[in-house]
């Protein structure tokens, strides 16, 4: 019974994590956390030596589910053409969404700015797998320079997540449509 008061501690904490470092960035404080998830901060100790480690699980635990959001499953029968710009149409979409602040590894890393920081550690880990799909894509689409795509797309990617979760910009479009000029450029089908 005490492991699965644990678990559900530990749930609590990991899911008041995800939805306030998201919202309202990493700043927020332990009992603000610990408040939302119902928790003292005596449970989050015996669960997590720091606010940091709270962070960098919430991170971890939120990929798979991102990632699957983002990337195009194994039924999608596109090319790797379509795939690429399944990835940036889904920005597009999830982008309209009141609640969108960009992507939540990018915004972890922003705001840390530390990149020993265990969080950073899990978002850079997060960014680095999303560049190595767009690379393998970009590749078996038969690019010029995947490496050099998959950079050039990460950008397009970074930039375009910053600036809709800022509400600088809407992307209606324009993210697919620059996706599309730099394939066209790099010869990908």
């Amino acid at each position: 019974m005490a492991t699965t008061d644990k678990a559900s501690t530990r749930d609590r904490l990991l899911d008041a994590a995800t939805e306030l470092f998201y919202r309202d960035g990493v700043s927020i404080g332990v009992e603000a956390l610990c408040r939302t998830a119902g928790v003292s901060k005596r449970s989050m100790y015996q669960l997590f030596a720091s606010k940091d480690e709270v962070l960098a699980a919430s991170l971890d635990r939120r990929l798979p589910a991102y990632a699957a959001h983002l990337l195009p499953g194994p039924e999608f029968a596109g090319t790797p053409r379509e795939r690429i710009l399944y990835v940036f149409g889904q920005v597009e979409k999830g982008s309209t969404d009141p609640g969108y602040h960009g992507c939540p590894f990018l915004s972890a890393q922003v705001e840390l700015k530390d990149p020993d920081h265990p969080a950073s550690r899990v978002a850079r880990a997060a960014k680095e797998k999303l560049q190595e799909v767009l690379r393998a894509e970009a590749e078996a689409g038969g690019a010029h320079e995947p490496a050099l795509l998959a950079r050039q797309l990460m950008l397009v990617f970074d930039g375009a997540s910053a600036r809709a979760g800022a509400c600088v910009e809407t992307l209606d479009g324009l993210t697919t449509a620059t996706v599309t000029a730099l394939l066209d450029a790099a010869g990908v089908r």
